[in-house]
């Protein structure tokens, strides 16, 4: 049971009393929070522990809920955009009420559909829980080695690679020479420590550093195939950004799959097609 209540975390509380909007949960401290009739079972007796998280309401007052959101306070999280006001934008964070991310806290346009990466944080003013693009990651305090597994977010598409958020909080990079799969920014993935630079910054790769890659992978084409049709407007020649974008494979990879398929009498190769047998 925590001693405190906490904003933006999962806490331990009991509950205390009930009243007609819901039970009033406390802390070791006997501060008190709500928890509405919404997320009340009738297994929810008074001093029977409950997990909960707390954000604030509308008017801006402590609130628990039973349900989980999609990030805690100090988490980077990927959120869609479902509304736009002046003063800001509402990202949907999985409960009744939306994150705001405040126009200072912006570095970027905002369009309704569209996903942010940002961190939750407490508003130093109003004590909200609210979402910010403009956030520092920290310097390196870990004795990083090449191919620890680490788990990244990718934030910022930059002409040299993906930025990523590493451990969610460390600055790392992904080259874009060095990616074929398709990536997305807001989505977490697992990889490796490839090498820990001069500036604290780490390179990242999404394959352990040594490992015998076989990159070639004749089915993946197949089905691929197969999931448009039965044929595609690929060959050897193909550009290698759109093979990367549609079989996420490098072009030797894609060349060595064609060449296994045709072996294999599993596809026809036309003059500007391939075609599944």
């Amino acid at each position: 049971m925590n001693k405190e209540i906490n904003l933006g975390e999962i806490n331990t509380l009991q509950v205390s009393r009930v009243s007609e909007p819901g039970l009033y949960l406390k802390a070791l401290n006997d501060e008190e929070v709500l928890l509405p009739n919404a997320y009340i079972t009738k297994e929810m007796q008074i001093d029977s522990t409950l997990d909960v998280f707390i954000y604030t309401d509308s008017e801006d007052r402590l609130v628990a809920t039973t349900l989980t959101p999609y990030g805690f306070k100090g988490d980077f999280v990927s959120l869609e955009i479902v509304d736009i006001a002046k003063f800001g934008a509402f990202l949907d964070i999985g409960l009744p009420k939306d994150l705001l991310v405040p126009k200072n806290k912006q570095r970027s346009t905002f369009n309704v559909g569209d996903k942010k990466v940002v961190k939750i944080i407490e508003d130093e003013k109003t004590h909200r829980l609210i979402g910010s693009e403009k956030f520092e990651l920290e310097k390196l305090d870990y004795d990083f080695k090449q191919n620890d597994e680490v788990e990244i977010i990718p934030y910022i598409k930059t002409p040299l690679g993906f930025k990523v958020i590493v451990n969610n909080k460390y600055p790392g990079l992904i080259y874009h020479n060095e990616v074929f799969e398709n990536i997305q920014v807001g989505d977490k993935k697992r990889a490796y420590v490839k090498f820990v630079r001069e500036d604290d910054k780490l390179d990242i790769s999404l394959q352990k550093i040594g490992a015998k890659k076989s990159e070639d992978n004749p089915q993946r084409v197949l089905d691929i195939l197969k999931e448009n049709g039965g044929e595609l407007s690929f060959t050897y020649k193909s550009d290698a950004e759109d093979i990367k974008d549609t079989f996420e494979m490098s072009k030797k990879a894609f060349k060595a799959s064609l060449t296994k398929l045709l072996e294999d009498k599993k596809i026809i190769l036309n003059e500007d097609s391939i075609k599944a047998i």
